[in-house]
């Protein structure tokens, strides 16, 4: 089979590779769609904790080959996240936080490539009337998803979120399917215009808000954003921080408890790649509009500088494997 290898830094090379072959418990699956996130990005530019070559990949859609359970042409979305089962976050059902998690396409091999061989229990079923492509998008909305349900949403009221971004985009998606009133700000006037395909009521300037949201959903990882969230969320609301940078932040030690503010981290998601497809498949115009660009497998190499244009309104970049 073919695959796509990085190999050093914004090198990524296709090369053949032996077909894999299922343990007892695996799958076989011929990957259709990889869609691209800004760890790709980092990856790919050897700016994260990977090890170089590895093949990147971990937003996944593809067709059984052969699978228990399944039958050959079924159509899946594949979870790449792994977890311990031992740790303590694992013991209380936050698999998303364990320890010693591991992502396919992030640190061991992952889908750019024609076959990957996954155990079964990370198949998702695509509803029968999504494009097998559109169903990539699964693992990032389940991401979104888990972040919007650590902040306890409630119908009616009024959320803000920061970075109208992919998972920022999501995370309006899901709120307001909740019934949650959404404003969206971005610093890029077009992106934060973006976010009105995915219910937001408006989109603004991160500078010009006037709103005092009960719910923040921080998904830029960006300091002066974290600044903004506490700053502007109303005293005994949350803030739920999803956006990951390894830049210091600081807020006073009295802005916290004053306001009395849930303050909650956000990370993967718990196994939500199923209610991610059913969020997918009842919106699917606003999925369909996420995906800017696809690129062939062919030209795979073009797909990661498109990841931090600055030109142009990127969204999702799908490399279509098997189209």
């Amino acid at each position: 089979m073919k695959v796509a290898r990085t190999l050093a830094r914004e090198r990524v090379e296709i090369q053949d590779a032996p077909d894999p072959e299922p343990a007892p418990g695996e799958a076989l699956v011929r990957v259709h769609t990889v869609t691209l996130c800004g760890t790709d990005l980092h990856i790919w530019e050897d700016d994260y904790a990977t090890e170089l070559p590895i093949v990147q990949g971990h937003e996944i859609a593809g067709i059984v080959a052969s699978a228990p359970g399944f039958a050959p042409g079924d159509r899946v979305a594949v979870s790449p996240m792994r977890f311990c089962g031992e740790c303590y976050a694992c013991g209380i059902g936050r698999v998303n936080a364990c320890r010693d998690s591991s992502c396919l396409g992030c640190y061991t091999d992952g889908a750019l490539a024609e076959l990957i061989a996954v155990p079964v229990t990370d198949l998702h079923r695509i509803p029968d009337g999504m494009p097998t492509g559109i169903a990539a998008l699964a693992e990032p909305a389940s991401i979104a998803m888990q972040a919007v349900l650590r902040g306890r949403p409630v119908r009616g009221e009024r959320a803000l979120v920061l970075g109208c971004g992919p998972i920022g985009l999501l995370a309006t998606l899901h709120l307001t399917s909740l019934g949650v009133e959404v404003i969206a700000a971005d610093t890029a006037p077009e992106r934060a215009a973006f976010a009105r395909r995915f219910g937001a009521v408006a989109g603004v300037d991160p500078g010009e808000l006037t709103v005092e949201p009960s719910l923040v959903i921080e998904a830029t990882g960006a300091p002066a954003a974290f600044t903004t969230a506490v700053d502007v969320v109303a005293t005994a609301g949350r803030v739920v921080l999803v956006g990951i940078s390894d830049r210091p932040v600081t807020v006073s030690m009295r802005t916290v408890p004053v306001k009395d503010i849930d303050l909650l981290g956000s990370r993967n998601s718990q196994r939500r790649l199923g209610e991610a497809l059913e969020l997918l498949d009842a919106h699917p115009e606003a999925a369909e509009a996420l995906v800017t660009h696809r690129v062939p497998f062919a030209r795979v190499g073009d797909a990661f500088p498109l990841l931090r244009s600055r030109n142009e309104l990127v969204g999702k970049v799908a490399v279509e494997v098997s189209c």
